[in-house]
């Protein structure tokens, strides 16, 4: 796929999931890949595995994405770091839960979006950005209050930082994932309550894989989405279409 050769990609949330997969990718499609996380071992393993750059910061911590990304050059971002929350209503919610999920998704996002497009912008080259928000932020989940709000913030950044970063070149979108299952997500998504009402709503009836979501956030990066910007992308097998 072309568009690969114009710089470094950013990938934050890359210790794992879909994070882990994008970065494959799009090293796969010849792309120069710095991959962003916490947990160091598992980034070491990524870099062995696929040859990537690695580069920790604390989402939470704008002085720690302010040192990390100031002298770092990037065409690209891939905004994937995040964290789930609790399951709640509003009526029990846990605030300092909530404020958390905020921090890390919402917040998190936009620091690196903040740091990341002034290096683009004084680079001179445009760029490109993608944000993975979730369905969650297009329909209403039970249980979700907390993270839905994050994403819904998100998917707001991305409309107004396409905006405002249009005119330097540099496009910004996102993508909105159904449920990846994985061991972390199985505790509440495969619980047959919940998983086959919710399969049995969604016209594919099956969850993504890492690699579904992955291959779509490479395409938004790429020349062949150069007239792309300002979408949040459903990547959910319908679901948000019933």
């Amino acid at each position: 796929m072309a568009g690969f050769d114009k710089g470094p990609i950013l990938v934050t949330g890359a210790g794992g999931g879909i994070g882990a997969a994008t970065v494959r990718h799009l090293i796969a499609a010849g792309a120069e890949v710095i991959a962003s996380g916490r947990n160091l071992d598992q980034l070491k393993a990524l870099a062995n595995e696929t040859g990537c750059r690695t580069l920790a910061f604390d989402l939470a911590d704008e002085a720690s994405v302010k040192a990390a990304l100031e002298g770092t050059d990037l065409w690209g971002v891939v905004n994937c770091g995040g964290w789930g929350g609790e399951i709640a209503t509003p009526m029990d919610s846990d605030i300092a839960v909530f404020d958390k999920v905020i921090d890390i998704n919402a917040r998190g996002t936009l620091l690196v979006t903040k740091y990341a497009s002034q290096t683009m912008v004084r680079l001179g080259k445009g760029g490109a950005i993608v944000n993975v928000s979730s369905q969650a932020s297009l329909v209403g989940l039970a249980g979700h209050i907390s993270y839905a709000s994050s994403k819904g913030a998100v998917d707001a950044m991305t409309r107004v930082a396409a905006l405002e970063l249009g005119r330097y070149g540099i496009r910004v979108n996102a993508v909105n994932p159904t449920v990846v299952m994985t061991p972390m997500s199985a505790w509440y998504w495969g619980r047959p309550d919940i998983a086959e009402p919710f399969l049995s709503t969604m016209p594919l009836h099956r969850w993504a894989t890492e690699d579904d979501i992955a291959a779509p956030i490479v395409f938004l990066l790429s020349d062949g989405a150069a007239m792309i910007s300002g979408v949040t992308l459903p990547i959910d097998g319908g679901f948000t279409a019933v």
